[in-house]
C-alpha cells in the first residue's frame, strides 16, 4: 500500500489541531482509519514531521 500524500497528511493533522473536531470526525471527513489519524498525530508530536517514513523490508525481487 502506498503512503498517503504529504498534502493529505497536512490536511488531516491540521483539521484535528484546528480544534472542535474529534478524531472520529476526522476519520469520516477524510475516509481514513482511526489508527492513521492517531499515528500521524503521534508521529508529529514525537518526530516533528508528518512525512512518510522510508519503506523497510519487503521483497525486492519482483
Amino acid at each position: 500500500m502506498k503512503a498517503y500524500s504529504v498534502d493529505l497528511r497536512q490536511k488531516i493533522v491540521g483539521a484535528y489541531e484546528a480544534g472542535n473536531i474529534s478524531i472520529r470526525k476526522v476519520t469520516k471527513l477524510f475516509q481514513v482509519s482511526k489508527s492513521t489519524v492517531q499515528g500521524l498525530l503521534k508521529q508529529k508530536k514525537e518526530k516533528g514531521t508528518i512525512a512518510p517514513r522510508t519503506a523497510t523490508g519487503g521483497n525486492l525481487a519482483s
